[in-house]
């Protein structure tokens, strides 16, 4: 049971990692964050004209309505003065080009979390090759969590950035004016909820991983020294740095000097009635 529920946690958090990484890089690379319209409304007949509608991404801005219908243009374009004014007349409103320059400054956090979300799948993959190596799933677990939170950041001064423009926008009965976000958005946002959900399984298989190699790995008294009970001395031969631990200098050349005694082959005895010269020949 406890291999299985391990290798569903591999599976899920690779595949939640694989999704994250996918939906934050087509988001990153699309253009469809933001969509706006803008209009004039007719009182007599309660009409509308839309003037100027375009989508938005985080590196460029294109408009499907409008004077400037199927052209795109980069988002440096509104963060530099035009030097020369189009003879056509502006590209976007004022209020709606300062919506374009302040979602601007969100822009890194998605990078960054691409990125983090990135080097989190690639450790993750390698720490389900040699899962041996516990601590890959930790590490990347909290590089998938720290990629959410950079994204979430991002996301969070986005939405904020528009919605403080859009309450400073002047209001009028005859100027329409309206906003929605894109899929590229929901894209961003559902890759937050799966890079969150890899984290989290990413740590919690680092934690079962450790439970395991805790509860097969051996008892430490497993590897202490045992002396036999028929000699006092099997220790010195088998571990010698264990016996000689604890024990004073006089003790130790006492046992080796009886040792040396009893090394020795005992002395040959003869006879009383034997005797031997000693005389040369």
């Amino acid at each position: 049971m406890s291999n299985c529920s391990s290798r569903a946690l591999t599976l899920l958090s690779s595949v939640f990692g694989a999704c994250g990484l996918l939906l934050v890089g087509i988001a990153v690379s699309t253009d469809y964050w933001l969509f706006m319209e803008e209009g004039i409304v007719f009182p007599q007949n309660q009409t509308t004209e839309i003037v100027m509608a375009l989508h938005a991404g985080l590196w460029r801005v294109c408009f499907f309505a409008g004077q400037k219908k199927g052209s795109c243009v980069a988002s440096e374009y509104f963060l530099e003065p035009r030097p020369d004014p189009d003879p056509e007349g502006p590209l976007v409103t004022e209020n709606t080009e300062n919506i374009l320059k302040t979602i601007r400054t969100a822009t890194p956090f998605p990078m960054v979390s691409l990125f983090l979300v990135f080097t989190a799948f690639v450790i993750s993959n390698i720490g389900h090759i040699r899962p041996q190596r516990t601590i890959l799933a930790f590490i990347s677990g909290i590089f998938f969590i720290l990629s959410g939170l950079s994204l979430v950041v991002g996301l969070v001064l986005y939405i904020s950035s528009i919605n403080d423009e859009v309450m400073n926008r002047p209001s009028g009965s005859e100027q329409y004016f309206q906003y929605r976000y894109g899929w590229s958005f929901a894209f961003a946002a559902s890759s937050f909820l799966l890079k969150e959900g890899a984290g989290v399984m990413s740590v919690y298989l680092f934690t079962k991983r450790y439970a395991e190699e805790e509860m097969y790995r051996p008892h430490p008294a497993f590897y202490r020294p045992r002396l036999s009970d028929c000699s006092d001395y099997s220790g010195q031969f088998l571990h010698p740095e264990v016996w000689h631990r604890g024990r004073s200098p006089s003790d130790i050349s006492s046992d080796v000097s009886i040792q040396m005694t009893q090394n020795y082959p005992p002395a040959i005895k003869y006879p009383e009635h034997m005797h031997i010269s000693t005389s040369p020949c």
